[in-house]
């Protein structure tokens, strides 16, 4: 009985000290990533500074209660924002395309169409699977060396990171937050990303699923 006691007390120590070494890195990489970013990321429009081309990273049009996904919209107005304010020229729509009733990128186009976007303008990124595929797609495959990020402000400090460290001149433009109880699921999911993050970068160096042909932003399409 008392070896048992031992074990279970050993045990649960173990869990312990593990689960507070898990808490403390989660606090350390927030802090690196907000600070290594906070002055590239802006909720100001005024003080944006202007670029070629706006990527809005991509997510779900609607929830799975078939409500619309406040991400998503709120995603697309600050897109929106930023073109008739001339902060950009042209917006690539980066996201997953995983099945033939499941396309981020067009939704996208189509909502920013809705706003009178010119067609002519948007660029349909279809392999950004994740948001350092749509990061990285952006300067290798789209060949912008500098560009503007749309997305909520918790997005943009790993998006912006991200391309930080792979030598991408990124800035981003905050699109208006959700409040804590509609988009809970999503900041949990965010505190697991950035740790994946850290690894990808400075561990495994990872790199997008697809590169493809390069894409010239500008070019009359055909």
């Amino acid at each position: 009985m008392f070896k048992n006691s031992k074990k279970i007390f050993f045990w649960l120590k173990s869990i312990s000290i593990s689960f507070f070494f898990f808490l403390f890195l989660i606090v350390i990489n927030e802090f690196y990533i907000i600070k290594t970013t906070q002055n590239f990321i802006f909720s100001d429009i005024k003080k944006i500074p202007e670029k070629k081309v706006g990527v809005i990273l991509g997510t779900s049009k609607k929830v799975k209660n078939g409500y619309q996904n406040l991400f998503f919209k709120y995603r697309i107005d600050a897109a929106v924002k930023l073109y008739k304010e001339k902060k950009i020229q042209y917006i690539i729509v980066s996201g997953d395309n995983r099945a033939l009733d499941y396309n981020e990128p067009m939704d996208m186009k189509k909502a920013l169409l809705k706003h009178n976007i010119p067609e002519e303008v948007i660029y349909l990124d279809y392999a950004g699977f994740r948001t350092l595929d749509s990061v990285i797609r952006a300067s290798k495959v789209f060949g912008q060396t500098s560009f503007t990020i749309i997305s909520q402000g918790f997005h943009n400090e790993r998006a912006v990171f991200i391309a930080q460290k792979r030598g991408i001149n990124a800035i981003g433009f905050n699109a208006q937050d959700v409040g804590l109880y509609y988009g809970f699921r999503t900041y949990f999911r965010e505190r697991f990303a950035r740790i994946q993050t850290i690894l990808d970068i400075f561990i495994f160096n990872s790199q997008p699923k697809f590169f493809g042909d390069t894409i010239e932003i500008g070019k009359q399409k055909t």
